[in-house]
């Protein structure tokens, strides 16, 4: 086989930035490193690639270990590639963010990494550039959350709009007016009313809602403003 000569080789990783929705709070899910360096402290979920798989199978085979989770919302944030990042070799790292309902899958989640969903405002210190990896990550996802109906992945499969405006405000951190919010979600057509109602937080209750899937599918790239001027809200 032919090999580039006088060339340094670096090995390739995956780190998984994973988001989750508890119904109140936007929420990270780590891992305590098993191994050297930084053994025992908290990081991200991540791994290797191997010879025969590239980098969305590496990030997906990841995600699916500490999960047990397939077909979940995944997508490439960026590549990481500073020279010093990792102490032991010198590793470059792409990372993918990726979006899931807390409560439905909080069952799977392998022991095998004491894994632990952390607050993203209380989120402890982690190794190498993974909190630089998370900041960006936040970004990307309160960008694409303003045009793109992503969010909907941190979702039960159904919902009210209050519960939908709590996790907005919770991606946002910010506050949206209730009647604004409401005529925006309603106008895009995404969403089907329901029969029934929650009542759990309010006598009068609000009627649940679920995703109409098959518009879901067809405006998920869709331009749909959901929240203008994300950069200046307050």
């Amino acid at each position: 086989m032919t090999r580039y000569s006088r060339q340094t080789r670096m090995l390739i990783a995956v780190d998984c930035i994973i988001f989750g929705f508890d119904g109140q709070d936007l929420k990270l899910l780590l891992i305590k490193r098993g191994f050297e360096p930084e053994k025992g402290k908290w990081s991200l979920m991540g791994g290797f690639v191997q010879t025969d798989e590239g980098l969305e199978e590496a990030a997906t085979r990841t995600l699916t270990k500490l999960t047990g989770l397939d077909g979940v919302f995944m997508e490439q944030l960026s590549a990481y590639g500073g020279p010093d990042r990792d102490p032991a070799e010198r590793t470059l790292s792409v990372a993918y963010y990726a979006l899931i309902d807390i409560n439905q899958y909080k069952q799977q989640l392998s022991e095998e990494y004491k894994a632990e969903w952390f607050p993203l405002k209380e989120a402890p210190k982690l190794i190498f550039d993974h909190a630089q990896m998370v900041s960006e990550a936040l970004a990307r996802l309160r960008y694409k959350a303003a045009i793109h109906p992503l969010l909907f992945e941190l979702l039960p499969a159904k919902f009210t709009i209050p519960q939908l405006q709590i996790l907005f405000e919770a991606v946002y951190d910010a506050g949206f007016d209730k009647r604004n919010f409401s005529r925006k979600v309603l106008s895009t057509g995404l969403l089907i009313k329901q029969k029934e109602k929650e009542r759990a937080t309010s006598k009068r209750g609000a009627f649940y809602y679920k995703l109409d899937k098959r518009k879901y599918s067809a405006k998920f790239h869709a331009f749909l403003n959901f929240v203008s001027d994300p950069g200046n809200l307050k």
